[in-house]
Formats: structure tokens, C-alpha cells, sequence
């Protein structure tokens, strides 16, 4: 099974189970590590499966932490680990064994109800194929999980619409729109919960060149305003554009590089600081 084909499942419960009364985390509990700034540290995670006598390690000592306005790309041929690698940080499947901490709490401990809670209000979710409610308009489709979540956000779902470049657009239905502003519908769906991590799985797969250009950007202006990004893809030109590339392969990772979009970055850093002590 895909990750789309079972996340597109998964979403839905997400945001519908009621919360539990008795959750333990705070949606607003900090989003960082107290221990060292981190959104998200993955320690030793083991995805382990029985068929008959033999074990099959999905994922084999997998470890990743994730800053604060970090992109990171992942890549592997089909069966290295990524669908499974992407259920683990997307609190989909539980680790046969190792450590998940996200927003300063140890998600593998979590009853099941509260970590749908807490999936819904710390990660969002972008999908190759999109799954956007073909009957709900632009705006409809980015308030859904507001309405399962049982909140009302008027201004956030507006605020989104606009950053996404779709304010013309905003009561048209899913087959007035061309792919590249399907998939700004749903990145302005994953976001209007605000998450702190954002999981992306072949954002850019169905995408015309033009329109792949253009889902990157508004990436990198998210990951400017502190979001941390998580993107599996078989583009190596979308993977290069990241901080950092990581490969998989048999469930390990087989290696890890800064991109030179990384380097980049730090100059532009450096040069923005320069011009602040100025």
C-alpha cells in the first residue's frame, strides 16, 4: 500500500476522532527541544514485520532530528524504507522499537487517542495525489480540519487562501483547478491547524515544471517563518533544494549530505545579520 493510499485514509480519522478528555500534552506546549532546539529527534527507530519464520526490517535503526526552518529531502528506489520511514515521523504506525520525540514529547508512549490529537495539531500533511473533497470548494476544502477539530478560524483559512496565491479562486471546486494549484490547496489545508512539521510525499510528482517552481517557493517561505519540512521525492532537482538529502536503502540510511542550496542559505543568513548590526 502507498503512503498516499494509506495516509489519505489516516487523515480523515485524524481529524475526526473527538479528543480525549485526558490527553497527555499540551497543544501549546513549546515546539522545540529544551535540550537542543530540535523539532523533531528520531533515536534508533525499527520497523519490524513477521511473515512466516522470517522478520523484515522495514526500517533498520533509523535516526533524523529536524530544526526549526529546516528542509529535509528524502530519497531511495521504491522498497528502501520511505513509505515506512514517512508512517514513523507522521505518527501513522508505531516503531517496533527506538525513540520519536516531537514538540518536546515522546510520541510512541501515547495512547491511541491522544496521538491522533496530537498528529492533527503538530503535523500536517501534503499528498502526491493531493485528496482534495471534490464537491467542497478552495476555501471549503482548506477549512475541513478546522471543522473536525472543532475549531473556527475564519481568518487563518483567509490568511492561507492569499499566501497560497489563490484569493481569486477561493469558491471554485477541485476540477476548476489546474495541479499546481491543487497542490496549493492542499498545502494550505496541512497548514491551517499550524502544524510545526510539515510531511510531504511526492509534493511535486504530478506537477508541471512551472508549477513544481512554484510549490518549492512557497516551501522555502515556510521554512523562513520556522517551519520544519520533511519531503520524500524521486526528483533529484526538488531534493537538491533542500538543506540537507538523505537516501535510503533497506530501511537504513546509506548517506546523509549538506545540499548546495545549504550553502546558500548560509550566506543569506550571514549577510542578513551582517545588515542588521549595520
Amino acid at each position: 500500500m502507498s503512503y498516499s493510499t494509506r495516509l489519505g485514509g489516516e487523515w480523515g480519522q485524524s481529524l475526526g476522532a473527538p479528543a480525549s478528555d485526558s490527553a497527555r500534552y499540551s497543544p501549546h506546549s513549546s515546539v522545540m527541544s529544551r535540550a537542543d532546539g530540535q523539532l523533531l529527534e528520531a533515536k534508533n527507530l525499527w520497523r519490524s514485520y513477521h511473515r512466516g519464520s522470517e522478520t523484515i526490517h522495514a526500517l533498520a535503526g533509523f535516526s533524523l532530528s529536524l530544526a526549526p526552518g529546516e528542509i529535509v529531502s528524502i530519497v531511495g528506489r521504491s522498497g528502501s524504507g520511505k513509505t515506512t520511514m514517512l508512517n514513523q515521523i507522521g505518527c501513522l504506525d508505531r516503531p517496533s522499537r527506538g525513540s520519536l520525540r516531537i514538540a518536546d514529547t515522546e510520541v510512541t508512549g501515547l495512547a491511541e487517542q491522544d496521538l491522533v490529537r496530537f498528529r492533527r495539531d503538530h503535523i500536517g500533511f501534503i499528498f502526491q495525489l493531493f485528496y482534495l473533497i471534490p464537491t467542497l470548494t478552495v476555501e471549503e476544502n482548506i477549512r475541513l480540519p478546522l471543522i473536525f477539530a472543532r475549531k473556527h478560524d475564519e481568518q487563518r483559512v483567509s490568511e492561507l487562501i492569499e499566501r497560497v496565491g489563490l484569493d481569486k479562486s477561493r469558491r471554485a471546486l477541485p476540477k476548476q483547478l489546474d495541479g499546481g494549484d491543487m497542490q496549493r490547496v492542499a498545502i494550505a489545508r496541512a497548514l491551517v491547524n499550524r502544524p510545526r512539521i510539515l510531511l510531504a510525499d511526492e509534493p511535486t510528482g504530478r506537477l508541471e515544471k512551472k508549477s513544481r517552481g512554484e510549490v518549492l517557493d512557497i516551501f522555502k517561505e515556510l521554512a523562513r517563518d520556522g517551519l520544519g519540512i520533511i519531503m520524500a521525492t524521486h526528483d533529484p532537482e526538488l531534493a537538491q533544494e533542500a538543506n540537507r538529502k538523505l537516501e535510503l536503502s533497506d530501511g537504513r540510511i546509506v548517506t546523509e549530505k549538506r545540499t548546495k542550496s545549504e550553502a546558500r542559505y548560509q550566506k543569506l543568513d550571514a549577510r542578513s545579520t551582517e545588515q542588521e548590526k549595520k
